[in-house]
C-alpha cells in the first residue's frame, strides 16, 4: 500500500527511495506565517457566492431558525474537514495537500488524476467562471466599454506576473483583498443591522417565527439535505491553504491554527450575513431575489448601496482569483517534482524561489477557459469531483495513522482528530452524500466528469514510462 514515513518517500523518479526532506530541500522558501495561512484559509473559501447564494437555502427551508440552523450545520461540516486537513497537514506538511496525502497513502496514479483533473477543470474551470464574474461587477461599476474577455484577461495575467515575483508577493496581495472582502462583509451586516428602517416584520430569526416550516418528516430531512449541498459547496475550499504547506513556517503547527481560526471566521462571516438578510427581508424576501445582499444595501443607501455591494462582490471574486493561483500551482510543481509532468514546471526562479512555470501554467490556461466561454459547462460537468477527493483525501487518515504508528506521530505534533474516527468518519460520509446526490441529479454531466477524470490514465501511464526510461538512460 506504501511506506512508513521514516524510510521516506516512493518517487517515481527512481527506482529507490529518497529522504523524508528532500522537499524542503528543493528550494522552495518558507516565508509564510500563521496570518498568511489564515488569509489563504479564508480567501479560498469566501468567494462571490455568499453575497448571492443565500437565496438557495430561503427557497428549500422557510423559517429563519431553519434557514439559521442549515449554516450552522454546514459550519460545523467544515469544521470537521478542518479537523481532517490539520491533521494530514501536521503528518504531511509536504507541497501539494491533497496530492501529497492522495499519493503517500493510496497511490501515484489516484494522485495523478487529481492534479490532473484539478489543471484541467475544477480549479482551472472555477478561476474562468470567477474571472468572467470579476469583469462584469468591474465594467458595471467604472463604465467601461471594454469586453469581459479583456478585463477577465488582464486580472488573470497581472495576479499572475504578482505570484511570480515570489509567494510572500502573492500572500500580501491575498491579504490585502481578504481583508477587504472581510471589510465588505462588515459593511453589509453594520447597515442591515443599524441603519435599515423598515426590517422585515418578524425581524428576531428564530423568535416571532415558528421554528419548522413542517412536521418532522421524511420530507423535512429531504428539504434539509437539498438546502445543505449550496451550503457544504458555499463553505468548500480550505483543502487549497495545504497546497503551500512546503512554504509555511512551522507548518506542523502553523497549518492546523490557520485552518481553525480561518473556518471559524468564514462560520462567523456566513452566520452574520445570512442573519442580516433575514432581518431586512425576511424568508419570504430572501427566497424571492436572487441578489439579496444588493437587495439589503439598496433599502438601506438606495443605489449608492447597490453599487457599493458590487465593489465588495468585484473584490471578492478577485481575492478568489489571488487565492488560486497562490495555491494551485503547487499541486503542479509537486506532480513534476514527481517525473509525472513536464520537468520545467518543477523550475524553481533562484532569486523568488517560486514555481513560476507552474504559476504560468495556471494562469494561462485559466484565461484560455475564460475566452472559450466554456467554463460554466466545464463546471457542471465536475460539480462533484472535488468531493470526492475531499473524502478520499479525509480517508488518507485512517490509511496514515495506521502506517505511522501513533508514537512516532506524537514526536512530530500535538495535534490530533477531537472525535477521531467518528468525526473523520461523518465528513466522509457527508462527502459521499454531496457526491451521490450530484451524480442522481445530473447523471450525464456525471459521466461526463468520470471520463474526463479517467482520460488522465493514459497520460498518468505515459510520464511513467517516460520518466523510467529517461532514468534507465542516465
Amino acid at each position: 500500500m506504501g511506506h512508513h514515513p521514516e524510510e521516506g518517500v516512493l518517487n517515481p523518479n527512481m527506482t529507490g527511495r529518497v529522504a523524508p526532506h528532500e522537499e524542503s530541500a528543493a528550494g522552495l522558501a518558507r516565508r509564510l506565517g500563521l496570518f498568511d495561512a489564515t488569509m489563504i484559509v479564508m480567501g479560498g473559501i469566501v468567494g462571490s457566492g455568499i453575497f448571492m447564494n443565500p437565496y438557495v437555502v430561503a427557497r428549500q427551508v422557510h423559517t429563519p431558525f431553519m434557514i439559521l440552523a442549515v449554516w450552522v450545520m454546514g459550519g460545523l461540516i467544515a469544521l470537521l474537514g478542518a479537523f481532517v486537513y490539520a491533521e494530514l497537514a501536521a503528518r504531511r506538511p509536504k507541497v501539494g495537500g491533497q496530492y501529497a496525502y492522495i499519493r503517500e497513502a493510496y497511490h501515484p496514479m489516484v494522485a495523478f488524476i487529481y492534479g490532473w483533473g484539478l489543471l484541467l477543470v475544477t480549479q482551472t474551470g472555477g478561476m474562468a467562471a470567477v474571472a468572467v464574474t470579476f469583469a462584469r461587477y468591474f465594467a458595471e461599476l467604472t463604465r467601461v466599454s471594454v469586453a469581459d474577455w479583456v478585463i477577465a484577461t488582464l486580472a488573470l495575467a497581472g495576479l499572475t506576473v504578482i505570484n511570480c515575483l515570489g509567494v510572500k508577493a502573492g500572500s500580501t496581495a491575498q491579504n490585502v483583498l481578504m481583508i477587504l472582502k472581510i471589510g465588505a462583509i462588515a459593511a453589509l451586516v453594520a447597515c442591515g443591522l443599524f441603519w435599515a428602517k423598515n426590517p422585515y416584520s418578524g425581524a428576531s430569526p428564530g423568535y416571532a417565527a415558528p421554528l419548522l416550516d413542517r412536521p418532522v418528516s421524511m420530507d423535512l430531512l429531504t428539504a434539509v439535505g437539498a438546502a445543505m449541498v449550496p451550503v457544504l459547496f458555499a463553505y468548500g475550499g480550505w483543502q487549497t491553504a495545504c497546497f503551500i504547506a512546503a512554504e509555511v513556517r512551522e507548518p506542523r503547527k502553523t497549518l492546523p491554527r490557520g485552518l481553525f481560526i480561518g473556518v471559524l471566521g468564514v462560520i462567523v462571516l456566513y452566520l452574520a450575513v445570512n442573519f442580516v438578510c433575514l432581518r431586512v427581508l425576511g424568508p419570504s424576501g430572501l427566497a424571492a431575489t436572487s441578489a439579496p445582499a444588493s437587495a439589503v444595501m439598496k433599502m438601506v443607501l438606495g443605489d449608492l448601496g447597490g453599487r457599493l455591494i458590487a465593489a465588495g462582490i468585484a473584490i471578492s471574486t478577485l481575492g478568489f482569483l489571488s487565492q488560486g493561483i497562490l495555491t494551485a500551482p503547487r499541486v503542479y510543481y509537486a506532480m513534476a517534482e514527481d517525473g509525472l509532468f513536464f520537468k520545467s514546471v518543477a523550475w524553481l526562479q533562484p532569486r523568488t524561489r517560486v514555481p513560476v512555470v507552474a504559476i504560468a501554467l495556471q494562469g494561462v490556461c485559466a484565461i484560455v477557459i475564460a475566452l472559450s466561454g466554456r467554463y460554466e459547462q466545464i463546471l457542471n460537468y465536475v460539480v462533484s469531483a472535488d468531493w470526492v477527493f475531499f473524502g478520499l483525501s479525509a480517508s488518507c487518515v485512517f490509511v496514515l495513522r495506521r502506517r505511522d504508528g501513533e508514537t512516532q506521530f506524537s514526536r512530530l505534533s500535538e495535534y490530533n482528530i477531537p472525535g477521531h474516527p467518528f468525526t473523520t468518519a461523518l465528513f466522509v460520509a457527508t462527502c459521499l452524500f454531496i457526491v451521490i446526490n450530484t451524480v442522481y441529479k445530473y447523471p450525464g454531466n456525471s459521466v461526463i466528469a468520470l471520463g474526463i477524470m479517467m482520460a488522465g490514465l493514459p497520460v498518468y501511464f505515459f510520464w511513467r514510462w517516460r520518466t523510467r526510461r529517461q532514468t534507465s538512460q542516465q
